[in-house]
């Protein structure tokens, strides 16, 4: 058990390493990224005149933390990466949380939507379960959760990275072991044949 806790913080280290080393790049190359469809996924199922809480997990450099508070609403953003959250909180003036995926601590009950583009693909398989729990823990009833991740088979390194890559069926077994229904899913980018679409966005409820 010890030797598979020590496992994982590795994975999860040199992860967050390799990000706090290349975050300036990783702005750069990401910041003008078209992701409005999955904005609009994320907010559908909301009351148009709501304004949420909003939980922006892997929020990186804080590019959809921006986005939602100008929108009106009170997100928060989470990111591993130290370097990351400080670029997250001197681009948006929001709260921006230092915490790990692998060492959560959120409150209950606390959030209405988590958007989480691009970065619970970084989790383990062994790991997710958990990092799922605490995720439905701290939605509210109903409350909904966004993943967009790079979709395949298997997990492994690529570089510095670790990557966990998930069809729609394996993706269904995670969420649904923690609580949630899903609810729609596509592949992206948009208008794409199939084998273009490297990206699998999911839209997933708390149940109770």
């Amino acid at each position: 058990m010890e030797n598979r806790t020590e496992q994982l913080q590795e994975i999860e280290t040199v992860t967050l390493k390799h990000y706090n080393l290349n975050a300036e790049s990783y702005w750069a190359g990401t910041k003008d990224h078209d992701v409005t469809q999955n904005y609009a996924a994320f907010l559908r199922p909301f009351p148009k005149d709501k304004k949420l809480d909003i939980l922006d997990l892997g929020c990186g450099p804080g590019r959809d933390v921006s986005y939602f508070k100008a929108l009106g609403h009170r997100p928060i953003g989470l990111d591993g990466s130290e370097v990351f959250c400080g670029m997250a909180r001197a681009y948006t003036g929001c709260q921006i949380l230092h915490q790990t995926f692998l060492n959560l601590d959120l409150p209950r009950n606390a959030f209405d939507g988590i958007f989480a583009n691009a970065s619970l693909f970084h989790v383990p398989s062994q790991a997710l379960p958990s990092v799922l729990d605490d995720l439905h823990s701290t939605l509210r009833e109903g409350g909904i959760l966004f993943i967009s991740n790079p979709r395949g088979e298997g997990e492994g390194w690529s570089g510095q990275r670790y990557g966990h890559y998930m069809q729609i069926d394996t993706s269904e077994l995670f969420l649904a072991r923690a609580g949630f229904e899903i609810l729609d899913f596509y592949f992206r980018p948009e208008g794409k044949p199939l084998n273009e679409q490297p990206w699998l966005a999911i839209l997933a409820m708390k149940l109770r």
